[in-house]
């Protein structure tokens, strides 16, 4: 029973403590050292040394999977865990370090150096007697790689100017690193100075961004953290250090046209990479004038330069993405000793700490797409395209204070026949990649029209995984400018001129393919307004196909329009707009379905590959194939055309169930129903009424008689005629009349003084489905002819 209480009241007692550790960054990546290093024996840790220097790391799993730190190849070194020592003869590290006051820890953690001052500036007696402190204990490598001006100063004066540097690494109480938080600001024994800790996820912790390389080493009267560099006095902000540092005159400016100096004095925890005067000076005049010269550039530049978090060095040991007071994010990483901003290496001097964050000096102007024309924002994939706008005098057409936004294809879009082309031609071209307005990403939706400046109407077409404008398709890199937003296609646009009937009628290729069309009666289709997809097989699809072959499948008009309806679906689908790999699956007009996907940029439909896809039209698009498509699962029992067909399709085995027949397919899913109801003018001729009354006159009752007469009156009722697409059946038609008949119904009460009249915008809005809106009428219209409205509306 005592054994039971003791096990549960050491589990009740321990766990929160172990989840509260559990919950550290530091004691994470401890903890992970030590599950690498298990088969070394107990309480041995795994580090990583960058090889070259003397920086050892408990290093987190992408870099110990990498293999690197900074980028730099790391050698796998086996440690005691804090805490633990050897013993001879025996594996691991079996022995608890012995408790010494925080004195004798010194030596223990092998801060021999930090030991041997505390002894000469007469600390030693308070680092053994009693109290709980924290020593922050600088490393004999810190001491040596410590300023040698300063050094010696405090050599030179041991009793005050060193005893006060060592006091300014103590608290006065004991905290563990689980007890450092970040962004806590803790004070020192001397002179009440600031000690700014930061905890990171990666496991790394930092004093004044001093990181500690050996913690938690337990002193009777306190604990003991080793770190890696000795830690000088923190008093001015980041603003009382940019005004009189000479060498940020060029930033100081800015930042005070800016208003961004004073964010820069408020407390908080800020990260500074400063551009020298140097930078700026690199910097192309007539550039920096016009940021500077306006306030929302300016701002932005400005503050592209500031995070609101506190990033040491020290802390840095692989790349990630930070946000930036501007609102976008810089990459800041490390190359061996060197810290890299998005990728290029321009830290002149690192870790300058302040009351309220940390300032690394870097040579170049970080400039953020919010400071730049929209011209300015192409990349390095992007130079044709830009290159050719300067060229031919579109660039200096986009006005700074306008709003644009440009489609921009990737270099390898533009190919040596396009190059050469007449400049004007190849000037209507990029016009056409020229939007008007500013249209964001997550502003574009399908179905959308853009107008360019060349006066061309460009289609969107959004997809699952994809947005498309006409042929191309966009790829990652969309950003926003100063005056714009620009967007990075994958081709040249081409704006589609012509309908889909249009450009068969146009290509020899598509020949045979046009004449079954034409012979099913289905010319309409490929003409008249809509969306559709078209999968047109050349005439290399029909080589086998005879006179007499082509007589009889153009007899039989059911059979025909399955296998041509069959190509054919509605919406409009970019062979670069379908997810890589994935199939997709279309219902085409005849019923059947068809299954598509790309692989390598390649259309397969029904695995037969495209040989030419994206022919816009301005009915849709058309995909080029050189077989016929058939349904698998679509029966024949005719054995004439069982015969003709295996003759032109042998990628599948046709079914033949003997007396099946092909289901007939109304052209109602796109014809042009005219449905007209007319209301012809009401003539109403009212008859003379008689009054006959007494009225007194002079005293004496004289009977009058009266004769009321009414003119004839003609109240104008409307003409109306309506022309719609529908989607097929006589419902709709039915619908329609019964509406217009209830129109001619309220003509009639409008007239005996009760109702209303129906505007023609209100009837449009009854076809759609729409209710009744009760109006007060105005005014009654009288005389006139009938009139009558012809609309075009499409579903």
């Amino acid at each position: 029973m005592k054994i039971f209480f003791l096990f549960t009241f050491s589990t009740f007692f321990w766990s929160p403590f172990e989840q509260a550790a559990a919950s550290v960054h530091y004691d994470k990546i401890l903890t992970h050292s030590r599950i690498r290093a298990r088969d070394q024996g107990q309480n041995v840790c795994a580090l990583q040394q960058v090889m070259g220097t003397k920086k050892k790391y408990f290093s987190t799993c992408r870099n110990w999977y990498q293999g690197a730190i900074c980028g730099k190849k790391a050698t796998v070194l086996y440690e005691c865990c804090p805490g633990y020592m050897k013993m001879d003869g025996m594996r691991g590290c079996p022995a608890v370090a012995p408790i010494d006051h925080v004195y004798g820890t010194l030596g223990i953690v092998g801060a021999t150096s930090t030991q041997q001052y505390s002894d000469i500036s007469k600390l030693r007696e308070e680092l053994e007697g009693r109290g709980s402190f924290t020593f922050f204990a600088p490393s004999s490598e810190a001491w040596e790689q410590l300023d040698s001006e300063i050094h010696r100063n405090l050599i030179d004066n041991v009793n005050i100017e060193l005893y006060n540097a060592l006091h300014h690494h103590m608290v006065n109480k004991r905290m563990l690193t689980k007890d450092l938080k970040n962004g806590m600001t803790l004070v020192s024994m001397y002179n009440d100075q600031k000690l700014l800790i930061n905890h990171y996820p990666n496991g790394v912790v930092t004093v004044n961004c001093a990181r500690v390389i050996y913690g938690n080493q337990i002193a009777t009267n306190g604990v003991v953290h080793v770190i890696d560099r000795v830690l000088t006095a923190v008093g001015n902000t980041i603003q009382d250090f940019i005004e009189v540092e000479d060498d940020l005159s060029s930033l100081r400016a800015a930042a005070i046209t800016s208003d961004v100096l004073d964010i820069l004095g408020k407390p908080g925890h800020y990260t500074l990479f400063a551009p020298t005067n140097e930078a700026f000076e690199r910097l192309p005049r007539g550039l920096l004038e016009r940021i500077m010269g306006d306030k929302v550039a300016s701002e932005a530049l400005v503050k592209f330069h500031i995070l609101n978090t506190l990033q040491c060095s020290e802390a840095i040991t692989g790349g990630a993405a930070y946000e930036t007071l501007e609102g976008n994010t810089v990459e800041v990483g490390c190359d061996g000793e060197s810290l890299t901003v998005n990728g290029v290496k321009m830290v002149k001097r690192k870790d300058i700490v302040t009351s309220n964050g940390v300032i690394h000096l870097i040579d170049e102007v970080l400039i953020p797409d919010s400071a730049k024309q929209v011209i300015e924002l192409g990349g390095a994939q992007q130079t044709t395209f830009t290159d050719l706008m300067i060229q031919l005098g579109l660039a200096s057409s986009l006005r700074p204070e306008g709003q644009y936004t440009l489609l921009v294809p990737l270099n390898g879009a533009f190919s040596d026949d396009t190059l050469r082309m007449d400049q004007r031609r190849l000037k209507t071209i990029l016009q056409n990649h020229i939007i008007n307005v500013k249209v964001g990403l997550n502003e574009l939706y399908n179905g959308q029209e853009l107008e360019t400046i060349g006066g061309k109407l460009l289609r969107v077409f959004l997809y699952r995984t994809a947005v498309c404008i006409e042929n191309s398709c966009m790829v990652r890199g969309s950003k926003e400018g100063r005056n714009g937003f620009i967007h990075i296609l994958r081709q040249i646009i081409n704006p589609a001129e012509k309908t889909l009937h249009e450009m068969l009628r146009n290509d020899k290729r598509f020949s045979v393919f046009l004449s079954l069309v034409k012979a099913a009666d289905l010319d309409d289709v490929l003409s008249q307004p809509g969306k559709w997809t078209l999968f047109v097989p050349t005439n290399d699809a029909f080589k086998s196909l005879t006179d007499d072959d082509k007589d009889i499948l153009i007899r039989d008009k059911n059979a025909l329009r399955n296998i041509l309806l069959y190509h054919l679906t509605q919406g409009v689908f970019i062979g670069s707009g379908f997810e890589p790999g994935v199939t997709n699956i279309l219902k085409t007009i005849q019923g059947g379905k068809l299954y598509l996907k790309t692989v390598n940029d390649t259309l397969l439909v029904n695995e037969l590959k495209s040989r030419e896809s994206d022919l816009m039209a301005t009915n849709g698009v058309i995909h080029v194939i050189d077989k016929l498509l058939y349904p698998a699962d679509l029966p024949v029992g005719n054995d004439q055309l069982l015969t003709i067909l295996k003759k032109l399709i042998k990628y599948i085995q046709i079914k033949f169930v003997r007396g099946s027949a092909f289901k007939e397919i109304p052209l109602t899913f796109y014809k042009i129903n005219i449905i007209e109801s007319n209301v012809q003018p009401i003539i109403r001729k009212e008859e003379p009424i008689i009054k006959t009354y007494t009225k007194i006159i002079d005293g004496r009752p004289v009977e009058v008689t009266e004769k009321k007469v009414t003119e004839e009156r003609i109240i104008q009722g409307p003409e109306i005629k309506y022309t719609r697409i529908t989607a097929g059946g006589s419902d709709n038609e039915e619908k329609l009349k019964k509406l217009l008949e209830d129109e001619v119904t309220k003509v009639t009460k409008f007239i005996e003084g009760d109702g209303h009249l129906l505007e023609d915008e209100e009837i449009k809005r009854l076809l759609q489905g729409a209710p009744v809106r009760k109006e007060q009428p105005t005014r009654r219209t009288q005389g006139g002819t009938a009139r009558r409205r012809t609309r075009l509306a499409y579903p």
